[in-house]
């Protein structure tokens, strides 16, 4: 079904998730930081501001991303977090399409991974413990009996080192130093994050890391999507280039099988309304995770950019590609969000007003020698991206 996608941009052809040797040529990375150059209104610009401190009085900052376009996206260097993406509708009109909050203190408080940055190990790990060189190594039961997102406190609660960075597009750089041992992960972890806005209306997101002890990671975002502004998403149109997936036992964990989406409620192969499926709980995947929350074997054959999903809002007009190197996608569709997080403007969040695109490794990969690797070793650099592309359907 890959003929139904359109090639993914030449912005957005990137090399991604590599693990490189370090006696290798490096894959292509985002520049060093350096003092960023004023602009003129309608260049490609970056602007700091203070966004306030944390409970223990970190001072947190908020930078403001515009491309030639007039697009904006906002990064805050508490959890990495994206505040907002400002994208036109067909006709033009300028909306946030991200959930969040209007302050610091809403994403200070308890929420579900607003706009963040997910690390060392986005997704869930079985039984919260994997072995790894002969040690067993256990970790935070954050999510039933599970270990979720990196753990009790993890990437999307810390304070990032941010820096703009000079370039043709808008980019602004976040650095943050793992200890060893935190969150019971072993090894140092040297992480770097650059989020560019592009002149195409991408938001590109390039992960790298080093280790100085072998260990597991897997870095992502937890962006929650609304492309058209309504209560919910069920109409939005989602096409999923993968004609596999991987089901989960109860508790979301991946049994390790890989299995074939034709002829279930997970066949997104081509454009089919969020909704048209999701109810359908005689399917036993659909029961267990209230809808949508589940892994896409992406249907990727080599190491280039990948046009790995494609968002239409009908009502909007908003189309959102998402291409990356990964060799997952989860698709979860908001079906834990309750009404009870009240977020920008006052609004109620409730269930299934948002989804997410989280490009990934598969969840519980350590557990899982069948799976794409997610370790780390000393001398090696770990290199992802990610591409988030904003159009409209307007002819």
């Amino acid at each position: 079904m890959r003929n139904n996608f359109a090639p993914a941009t030449a912005a957005a052809a990137i090399a991604l998730i590599t693990l490189v040797s370090g006696c290798s040529s490096k894959p292509a990375a985002a520049p060093e930081a350096k003092e960023a150059k004023t602009e003129s209104p309608m260049n490609p610009k970056v602007t700091k501001q203070d966004y306030g401190k944390t409970a223990d009085g970190q001072p947190v900052d908020l930078y403001t991303l515009t491309n030639v376009n007039g697009m904006k996206a906002q990064i805050t260097t508490w959890g990495g977090i994206v505040v907002s993406i400002d994208t036109p509708d067909r006709d033009g009109k300028m909306g946030d399409v991200l959930h969040g909050f209007d302050s610091l203190d809403g994403f200070l408080g308890d929420h579900p991974h607003f706009g963040a940055l997910i690390g060392r190990y986005g997704n869930r790990i079985g039984k919260a413990k994997f072995d790894l060189g002969g040690k067993t190594y256990q970790l935070a039961v954050n999510n039933g009996e599970n270990h979720l997102h990196g753990g009790t406190k993890g990437f999307d609660l810390k304070v990032w080192k941010g820096a703009p960075l000079a370039g043709p597009d808008a980019s602004v750089e976040l650095k943050y130093t793992s200890a060893d041992g935190e969150e019971n992960y072993p090894g140092t972890l040297q992480t770097k994050v650059v989020y560019t806005l592009t002149a195409d209306n991408a938001l590109e997101i390039h992960y790298t890391a080093t280790t100085d002890k072998t260990t597991h990671v897997n870095l992502t975002n937890h962006m929650y999507f609304n492309l058209s502004g309504e209560p919910d998403i069920l109409a939005h149109e989602v096409q999923i280039n993968a004609s596999k997936m991987t089901p989960v036992d109860k508790g979301l964990i991946p049994t390790g099988d890989i299995t074939d989406v034709k002829d279930t409620p997970f066949d997104f192969t081509r454009p089919t309304a969020i909704g048209a499926r999701i109810n359908d709980t005689k399917d036993q995947q659909i029961a267990f995770g209230g809808g949508y929350d589940h892994n896409w074997v992406l249907d990727r054959t080599g190491p280039v950019m990948f046009l790995a999903a494609r968002v239409h809002d009908p009502k909007s007009g908003r189309v959102m590609e998402v291409s990356t190197m990964e060799p997952g996608l989860q698709f979860y569709t908001g079906n834990f969000l309750d009404g009870k997080i009240k977020g920008k403007g006052g609004k109620s969040y409730g269930k299934r007003s948002a989804f997410c695109m989280e490009t990934q490794h598969y969840p519980d990969s350590p557990n899982k020698p069948k799976f794409p690797s997610t370790v780390l070793e000393p001398g090696q650099t770990y290199h992802t991206a990610t591409s988030y592309r904003f159009s409209t359907d307007k002819r």
